[in-house]
Protein backbone atom coordinates (compact mmCIF):
# COMPACT_ATOMS: atom_id res chain seq x y z
CA UNK A 1 0.00 0.00 0.00
CA UNK A 2 1.23 3.64 -0.87
CA UNK A 3 0.16 6.34 1.52
CA UNK A 4 -3.14 4.82 2.51
CA UNK A 5 -5.32 7.83 4.84
CA UNK A 6 -8.61 7.17 6.18
CA UNK A 7 -11.15 8.57 8.70
CA UNK A 8 -13.98 7.43 9.96
CA UNK A 9 -17.46 8.93 9.46
CA UNK A 10 -17.97 11.54 12.54
CA UNK A 11 -14.26 11.77 13.49
CA UNK A 12 -12.00 14.44 12.68
CA UNK A 13 -8.65 12.33 13.81
CA UNK A 14 -7.22 9.88 10.65
CA UNK A 15 -7.67 6.23 11.54
CA UNK A 16 -5.11 5.62 9.18
CA UNK A 17 -2.17 8.64 8.17
CA UNK A 18 -0.29 8.35 5.23
CA UNK A 19 0.73 4.33 5.79
CA UNK A 20 2.93 2.72 3.04
CA UNK A 21 3.55 -0.77 3.50
CA UNK A 22 4.73 -3.60 1.90
CA UNK A 23 3.99 -7.52 3.40
CA UNK A 24 7.38 -9.90 2.61
CA UNK A 25 5.98 -13.04 1.00
CA UNK A 26 6.38 -15.85 2.39
CA UNK A 27 7.11 -14.41 5.92
CA UNK A 28 5.31 -14.48 9.29
CA UNK A 29 4.74 -10.54 10.07
CA UNK A 30 3.59 -9.32 13.24
CA UNK A 31 1.47 -5.99 13.90
CA UNK A 32 2.07 -4.30 16.79
CA UNK A 33 0.72 -1.16 18.47
CA UNK A 34 -1.76 -0.39 21.35
CA UNK A 35 -5.73 -0.06 20.90
CA UNK A 36 -6.93 2.32 18.59
CA UNK A 37 -3.85 2.51 16.49
CA UNK A 38 -5.37 1.90 13.31
CA UNK A 39 -4.31 -1.99 13.18
CA UNK A 40 -7.75 -3.49 12.58
CA UNK A 41 -9.05 -0.81 10.07
CA UNK A 42 -5.60 -1.65 8.04
CA UNK A 43 -6.37 -5.41 7.73
CA UNK A 44 -10.36 -4.25 6.49
CA UNK A 45 -8.45 -1.76 3.84
CA UNK A 46 -5.86 -5.01 2.79
CA UNK A 47 -9.19 -7.37 2.78
CA UNK A 48 -11.15 -4.46 0.90
CA UNK A 49 -13.79 -4.03 3.22
CA UNK A 50 -13.00 -0.61 3.52
CA UNK A 51 -11.79 1.75 0.66
CA UNK A 52 -8.85 4.52 1.49
CA UNK A 53 -10.17 8.36 1.18
CA UNK A 54 -6.34 8.75 -0.04
CA UNK A 55 -3.17 6.32 -1.11
CA UNK A 56 -3.31 2.92 -3.12
CA UNK A 57 -3.45 -0.32 -2.04
CA UNK A 58 -1.93 -2.80 -4.61
CA UNK A 59 -1.46 -6.90 -4.85
CA UNK A 60 1.09 -7.84 -6.80
CA UNK A 61 1.91 -5.07 -8.18
CA UNK A 62 -1.78 -4.14 -9.50
CA UNK A 63 -4.14 -1.66 -7.83
CA UNK A 64 -7.35 -2.89 -5.55
CA UNK A 65 -10.47 -2.60 -8.18
CA UNK A 66 -13.83 -2.66 -5.88
CA UNK A 67 -16.36 -4.04 -8.16
CA UNK A 68 -18.14 -7.62 -7.14
CA UNK A 69 -15.93 -9.82 -9.00
CA UNK A 70 -12.22 -8.13 -8.19
CA UNK A 71 -12.95 -7.92 -4.26
CA UNK A 72 -14.21 -11.63 -4.94
CA UNK A 73 -11.63 -12.32 -5.97
CA UNK A 74 -9.04 -10.43 -3.60
CA UNK A 75 -10.34 -12.04 -1.32
CA UNK A 76 -10.06 -15.39 -1.63
CA UNK A 77 -6.47 -14.55 -1.63
CA UNK A 78 -6.33 -12.01 0.89
CA UNK A 79 -8.40 -14.25 4.45
CA UNK A 80 -9.07 -12.23 7.64
CA UNK A 81 -9.63 -14.07 10.46
CA UNK A 82 -11.77 -11.40 13.17
CA UNK A 83 -10.79 -10.98 16.81
CA UNK A 84 -13.83 -11.83 17.78
CA UNK A 85 -15.28 -15.01 16.14
CA UNK A 86 -18.78 -14.12 16.47
CA UNK A 87 -18.05 -11.52 13.87
CA UNK A 88 -17.09 -14.36 11.39
CA UNK A 89 -19.54 -17.63 12.02
CA UNK A 90 -23.06 -16.93 10.16
CA UNK A 91 -23.59 -20.20 9.20
CA UNK A 92 -25.93 -22.66 11.57
CA UNK A 93 -23.40 -25.41 11.64
CA UNK A 94 -19.38 -26.09 11.76
CA UNK A 95 -19.50 -28.01 8.49
CA UNK A 96 -21.77 -25.13 6.96
CA UNK A 97 -19.95 -22.18 8.10
CA UNK A 98 -16.21 -24.03 6.51
CA UNK A 99 -18.12 -24.54 3.52
CA UNK A 100 -19.43 -21.14 3.17
CA UNK A 101 -16.80 -19.52 1.41
CA UNK A 102 -16.23 -22.05 -1.37
CA UNK A 103 -20.32 -21.58 -1.99
CA UNK A 104 -20.23 -18.22 -2.21
CA UNK A 105 -17.06 -18.29 -4.83
CA UNK A 106 -18.88 -20.60 -6.83
CA UNK A 107 -16.87 -24.13 -6.84
CA UNK A 108 -18.37 -27.43 -8.25
CA UNK A 109 -20.50 -29.48 -5.04
CA UNK A 110 -17.63 -32.48 -5.43
CA UNK A 111 -14.73 -30.17 -5.27
CA UNK A 112 -16.14 -28.05 -2.38
CA UNK A 113 -17.30 -31.29 -0.61
CA UNK A 114 -13.67 -32.98 -0.62
CA UNK A 115 -12.42 -29.41 0.20
CA UNK A 116 -14.15 -29.06 3.12
CA UNK A 117 -14.10 -32.69 4.70
CA UNK A 118 -9.66 -32.17 4.34
CA UNK A 119 -9.97 -28.74 6.21
CA UNK A 120 -12.09 -30.49 8.95
CA UNK A 121 -9.74 -33.14 9.09
CA UNK A 122 -7.03 -30.63 9.25
CA UNK A 123 -8.13 -28.37 11.95
CA UNK A 124 -9.30 -31.22 13.86
CA UNK A 125 -13.04 -30.31 13.31
CA UNK A 126 -14.47 -34.08 12.54
CA UNK A 127 -16.33 -34.37 15.36
CA UNK A 128 -17.36 -31.31 15.23
CA UNK A 129 -18.79 -30.82 11.90
CA UNK A 130 -23.01 -31.23 13.10
CA UNK A 131 -22.20 -29.11 16.27
CA UNK A 132 -24.00 -25.50 16.49
CA UNK A 133 -21.78 -22.61 15.93
CA UNK A 134 -23.26 -21.18 19.21
CA UNK A 135 -22.55 -24.17 21.22
CA UNK A 136 -18.99 -24.34 20.69
CA UNK A 137 -16.25 -23.06 22.87
CA UNK A 138 -14.27 -19.93 22.10
CA UNK A 139 -11.04 -21.67 21.06
CA UNK A 140 -13.34 -24.37 18.85
CA UNK A 141 -14.91 -21.55 17.37
CA UNK A 142 -11.53 -19.50 16.89
CA UNK A 143 -10.43 -22.88 15.36
CA UNK A 144 -13.55 -22.73 13.12
CA UNK A 145 -13.04 -19.45 11.51
CA UNK A 146 -9.54 -19.96 10.78
CA UNK A 147 -10.48 -23.10 8.87
CA UNK A 148 -13.23 -21.30 6.84
CA UNK A 149 -10.94 -18.66 5.48
CA UNK A 150 -7.85 -21.79 4.81
CA UNK A 151 -10.56 -23.73 3.29
CA UNK A 152 -9.95 -21.07 -0.08
CA UNK A 153 -6.12 -21.31 0.57
CA UNK A 154 -5.04 -17.63 0.48
CA UNK A 155 -2.07 -16.44 -0.45
CA UNK A 156 -2.25 -13.91 2.39
CA UNK A 157 -3.63 -14.63 6.31
CA UNK A 158 -4.53 -12.56 8.47
CA UNK A 159 -5.02 -12.37 11.67
CA UNK A 160 -6.55 -9.62 14.12
CA UNK A 161 -5.66 -10.71 18.22
CA UNK A 162 -5.83 -14.43 16.98
CA UNK A 163 -4.86 -15.56 20.51
CA UNK A 164 -6.90 -12.84 22.74
CA UNK A 165 -9.01 -14.49 25.41
CA UNK A 166 -7.57 -17.70 24.77
CA UNK A 167 -6.04 -19.98 27.58
CA UNK A 168 -2.02 -21.37 26.89
CA UNK A 169 -3.61 -25.18 25.82
CA UNK A 170 -5.72 -23.40 22.86
CA UNK A 171 -3.29 -20.68 22.21
CA UNK A 172 -0.33 -23.51 21.84
CA UNK A 173 -2.16 -25.44 19.64
CA UNK A 174 -3.38 -22.23 17.55
CA UNK A 175 0.22 -21.49 16.85
CA UNK A 176 0.69 -24.55 15.99
CA UNK A 177 -1.87 -25.01 13.28
CA UNK A 178 -0.15 -21.49 12.27
CA UNK A 179 3.70 -23.38 11.74
CA UNK A 180 1.99 -26.22 10.21
CA UNK A 181 -0.15 -23.52 7.39
CA UNK A 182 3.36 -21.73 7.09
CA UNK A 183 5.27 -24.93 6.71
CA UNK A 184 3.10 -27.01 4.43
CA UNK A 185 1.81 -23.92 1.99
CA UNK A 186 4.18 -21.62 2.19
CA UNK A 187 1.34 -19.24 3.54
CA UNK A 188 2.56 -14.93 4.14
CA UNK A 189 1.25 -14.19 7.59
CA UNK A 190 0.32 -10.84 9.44
CA UNK A 191 -0.55 -11.35 12.79
CA UNK A 192 -1.79 -8.15 15.13
CA UNK A 193 -0.79 -9.03 18.48
CA UNK A 194 0.03 -6.99 21.96
CA UNK A 195 1.49 -9.68 23.01
CA UNK A 196 6.00 -8.49 22.35
CA UNK A 197 6.89 -12.33 23.48
CA UNK A 198 4.90 -14.03 21.06
CA UNK A 199 5.81 -11.24 18.25
CA UNK A 200 9.48 -12.38 19.09
CA UNK A 201 9.03 -15.34 19.01
CA UNK A 202 6.99 -16.01 16.27
CA UNK A 203 7.74 -13.65 14.06
CA UNK A 204 9.95 -13.22 10.82
CA UNK A 205 9.37 -9.58 10.21
CA UNK A 206 7.70 -6.99 12.54
CA UNK A 207 5.43 -3.89 12.07
CA UNK A 208 4.89 -1.34 14.85
CA UNK A 209 2.21 1.22 14.28
CA UNK A 210 1.31 4.50 16.31
CA UNK A 211 -1.53 6.93 15.71
CA UNK A 212 -2.81 5.50 12.59
CA UNK A 213 1.21 5.36 11.35
CA UNK A 214 3.65 2.65 10.43
CA UNK A 215 6.66 3.85 12.66
CA UNK A 216 9.01 0.66 12.99
CA UNK A 217 9.78 -2.03 10.79
CA UNK A 218 12.02 -4.60 10.35
CA UNK A 219 13.20 -7.87 11.67
CA UNK A 220 12.35 -8.61 15.12
CA UNK A 221 15.87 -7.68 16.92
CA UNK A 222 16.15 -5.03 14.61
CA UNK A 223 12.89 -3.65 15.64
CA UNK A 224 13.27 -4.23 19.48
CA UNK A 225 16.79 -2.91 19.98
CA UNK A 226 14.96 0.62 18.91
CA UNK A 227 14.66 0.95 22.76
CA UNK A 228 13.54 4.45 23.44
CA UNK A 229 11.67 4.70 20.20
CA UNK A 230 9.25 1.83 21.47
CA UNK A 231 9.50 3.25 25.26
CA UNK A 232 7.80 6.84 23.58
CA UNK A 233 4.98 4.21 22.81
CA UNK A 234 4.97 3.08 25.95
CA UNK A 235 5.73 -0.33 24.08
CA UNK A 236 8.00 -2.63 25.74
CA UNK A 237 10.89 -5.03 25.00
CA UNK A 238 10.52 -9.07 25.10
CA UNK A 239 11.68 -10.93 28.13
CA UNK A 240 13.98 -13.28 26.25
CA UNK A 241 15.35 -10.06 24.17
CA UNK A 242 16.15 -8.13 27.66
CA UNK A 243 17.60 -11.39 29.54
CA UNK A 244 20.13 -11.83 26.81
CA UNK A 245 21.19 -8.43 26.97
CA UNK A 246 21.82 -8.57 30.45
CA UNK A 247 23.81 -11.71 30.05
CA UNK A 248 24.52 -12.66 26.81
CA UNK A 249 27.25 -10.33 26.13
CA UNK A 250 28.78 -11.57 29.25
CA UNK A 251 28.33 -15.03 29.08
CA UNK A 252 28.95 -15.95 25.66
CA UNK A 253 30.15 -12.92 24.00
CA UNK A 254 31.62 -14.62 21.16
CA UNK A 255 27.26 -15.72 20.24
CA UNK A 256 26.21 -12.97 18.38
CA UNK A 257 22.61 -14.02 16.86
CA UNK A 258 20.01 -13.80 19.80
CA UNK A 259 17.94 -16.73 21.21
CA UNK A 260 14.28 -16.09 20.23
CA UNK A 261 12.14 -19.35 21.91
CA UNK A 262 13.16 -20.30 25.87
CA UNK A 263 14.57 -23.67 24.48
CA UNK A 264 17.37 -21.34 22.54
CA UNK A 265 17.88 -19.78 25.70
CA UNK A 266 18.54 -23.18 27.46
CA UNK A 267 20.46 -24.09 25.14
CA UNK A 268 22.91 -20.76 25.19
CA UNK A 269 23.11 -21.24 29.07
CA UNK A 270 24.28 -24.99 29.22
CA UNK A 271 26.50 -23.87 26.76
CA UNK A 272 28.13 -21.51 28.95
CA UNK A 273 28.12 -23.97 31.89
CA UNK A 274 30.35 -26.87 29.35
CA UNK A 275 32.69 -24.24 28.83
CA UNK A 276 32.71 -23.07 32.23
CA UNK A 277 33.43 -26.23 33.14
CA UNK A 278 36.20 -27.02 30.87
CA UNK A 279 37.84 -23.88 31.70
CA UNK A 280 38.03 -24.86 35.49
CA UNK A 281 39.68 -28.59 34.65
Amino acid sequence: MEEVSYTYPGSTKSALDGITMRIPKGKRCALLGHNGCGKSTLFLHMNGIYRPHSGTLNWNGEPYMYNRASLAELRRRVGLVFQDPEQQLIASTVEEDVSYGLCNAGMLEAEAVRKVQSTLARFGLDDLRERPVHHLSLGQKKRVALAGVMVLRPELLLLDEPTAYLDRLHTHRLLEELEAIHQEEGTTMLMATHDIDLAYEWSDWVFVMHEGRLVLEGTPDEVFAKREILAEMRLGVPLLFDVWDALGPSLLPDVTERPRTALELKSRLERYVIENKRKMR
